[in-house]
């Protein structure tokens, strides 16, 4: 990178998100019985396109992170590893060698941070130009449908890059359980992005995130007497390269699109859940699948997670790379990180969707 302010223009300088009411605020309130019209979405009453979880369908693919770099498995877990990424997009991930005891750690000190009183959290509240920070990201019109949840959204690496104002004294043990556990899911994503490389035979693939970005998205999802009329989450796909979410409560609630199907998410105890994002489907020149998904909340529990993106460095190239075009045409365009993020911000303003923006006329 030429120059240590670049790494900051993730977050800023991008429009940032409209403020909206604290959602965990208005439902522990009397007043939380009566939904407001923007949490309402009328297209959650065709339950006919949500798949049953019991049936078993719905379970995705488990990939063992020991086995991917053991010399007598790796072959194996390698083609199940490429087969996930190419017909699912997400995995579960197990053996993947994070201590336990970072991992507690860092739920603890979310479940704290979001426990604090509304003042104190909004301490840490999104700048008007930049979507780091606590409250909600991408809402860019005062028209838009709301999700029920609220989130706090922290650059972790690289470590100059990070916006340390954001990062709250309370409770005491919050930053060094983030480093901890940031450090962690970079080694974790080292071997994943470094064995999805090998899997498309590109060799230099992992030299695209050698120092990679790295943000960490804090998901807190209150419960909702009416959870059945509203969403967590809106339904996407992740813009970065690969996310790797951690269930910190045990309410579930993430939902995966396969076949014009929603399929229900049932993690498993100690497993990450990974999936690839839109960096990595225009990597791969559409190879590998950025898969549509949204998060359900529950009438009676709130529902924690921790979803940790890595992007390239900034200063790669977001475009099919030479070897996934040995034998098809470019189905996407290639351009400067830097113009992916800045396309990434303006198709939420628009409403457009960014994967097909970034595909080339036909």
């Amino acid at each position: 990178m030429e120059e240590a302010g670049n790494d900051d223009m993730i977050f800023k300088n991008t429009g940032g998100s409209l403020p909206v009411p604290n959602v965990q605020s208005f439902a522990s309130s009397k007043d939380c019985t009566e939904i407001p019209e923007k949490y309402i979405r009328p297209e959650l009453n065709d339950s006919t396109l949500v798949l049953n979880a019991a049936d078993g369908q719905g379970d995705i693919p488990v990939i063992d992170l020991s086995r991917l770099h053991h010399p007598q498995h790796s072959e194996d877990e390698m083609l199940k590893l490429s087969l996930a990424c190419e017909h699912w997009g997400f995995f579960q991930l197990i053996n993947h060698g994070v201590p336990n005891e970072v991992i507690e750690k860092m739920k603890i000190a979310m479940g704290e941070f979001f426990q604090l009183p509304l003042e104190a959290k909004k301490a840490y509240g999104q700048p008007p130009d930049s979507v780091e920070g606590y409250g909600q990201a991408f809402v860019v019109s005062e028209d838009q449908k709301l999700d029920w949840a609220d989130m706090y959204i922290l650059s972790t690496n690289p470590v100059h890059g990070r916006n340390l104002k954001l990062w709250p004294t309370n409770p005491p043990t919050f930053k060094e359980a983030l480093e901890q556990y940031s450090l962690e899911l970079r080694k974790v994503s080292h071997v994943l992005l470094d064995s999805i490389g090998k899997s498309l035979k590109i060799d230099e693939f992992i030299c695209l995130f050698e120092d990679c970005l790295q943000s960490v998205r804090m998901n807190y999802y209150p419960p909702c007497p009416q959870a059945s009329k509203v969403l967590g989450l809106s339904p996407h796909s992740d813009a970065g390269a690969l996310t790797i979410l951690l269930q910190v409560s045990e309410v579930q609630g993430l939902q995966i699109k396969k076949n014009g199907v929603w399929l229900p998410v049932k993690p498993l105890p100690g497993a990450f859940i990974v999936n690839i994002g839109d960096i990595i489907e225009i990597m791969s020149n559409g190879k590998y699948k950025s898969i549509e998904h949204r998060v359900m909340v529950n009438t009676e529990q709130e529902r924690m997670s921790i979803a940790t993106i890595h992007n390239p460095r900034f200063d790669a190239k977001v475009g099919p790379l030479p070897e996934t075009l040995e034998k098809s045409e470019p189905y996407y365009k290639t351009i400067s990180h830097h113009e992916y993020i800045r396309m990434l911000f303006s198709s939420k303003l628009e409403g457009k969707n960014l994967l097909d923006r970034m595909k080339l006329e036909a």
